[in-house]
């Protein structure tokens, strides 16, 4: 049998056993292994993980560990693995309804079904290349899987502002450029052009709306408009508006 010793930083303890948080983690192994392989088998999925390094020397993750190696783990890092605007798409699994809708708010393109299975996620992740956002770390770990993140809060506004942080996406936020309801863009529309499908005080009191060009769905600034103002000023993003 031979023996590696691994040295997990930051962010991937949260996978791992607490009794190795605070020290490096030696792993036996024999034949053949992938580095790929020996970190998902301690709970840390593959794209949850950056940089991965033997002294100065940089490793992929389909890297045959050798006996006596001393790897160095660093998560992932936007910094380093830059996301652009058209790569900034999501897929959410069916625990994740209420984070999609804040995605949404905050102008992403966000794609949930409740109903879609295990593979469906993956597969779609893989063929449209969106990031798969998840809190089912096996579900991570599938091979075609290239971008994901779990997420670790239970309250959904904090789990958008774990993901938003954890992509470097700030810069990317454009609120209320989405539908809630269906993922479709949403456009200015007049108010005469609605007028008739607006109840009365709506129609009494608001005069700029957006319409959705997909599911035909009619927003304005209401009483929402105020929190979510609130919530927006954590992004530093200026003048949000409100469907």
């Amino acid at each position: 049998m031979e023996q590696i010793r691994l040295i997990i930083h930051d962010k991937l303890k949260y996978f791992i056993d607490p009794k190795w948080k605070n020290q490096s983690i030696e792993v036996v192994f024999s034949g053949k292994v992938t580095l790929k392989h020996i970190l998902e088998s301690l709970g840390i999925p593959h794209p949850e993980v950056g940089v991965v390094k033997i002294g100065e020397r940089n490793l992929g993750l389909s890297y045959y560990v050798q006996n006596e190696d001393i790897i160095e783990v660093f998560p992932f890092d936007p910094n380093l693995t830059h996301i652009m605007p058209e790569k900034a798409r999501f897929i959410l699994d069916n625990n994740l309804g209420k984070l999609n809708d804040y995605l949404r708010l905050l102008g992403f393109d966000a794609l949930y079904n409740h109903n879609w299975s295990d593979q469906l996620l993956a597969e779609q992740a893989s063929s449209q290349d969106r990031i798969l956002l998840t809190r089912d770390r096996g579900l991570l770990k599938r091979k075609i899987v290239n971008l994901g993140y779990c997420v670790r809060s239970d309250l959904p506004r904090d789990q958008v502002e774990e993901v938003i942080h954890h992509f470097g996406l700030e810069r990317y936020i454009n609120p209320y450029n989405r539908c809630v309801r269906c993922n479709g863009l949403l456009q200015q529309v007049e108010k005469q052009e609605i007028i008739d499908k607006l109840l009365p005080l709506t129609r009494l009191y608001y005069d700029e709306f957006t319409r959705c060009t997909d599911c035909g769905q009619i927003y304005w600034k209401g009483s929402h408009y105020d929190h979510m103002q609130e919530f927006m000023q954590k992004f530093h993003k200026d003048d949000p508006q409100e469907g």
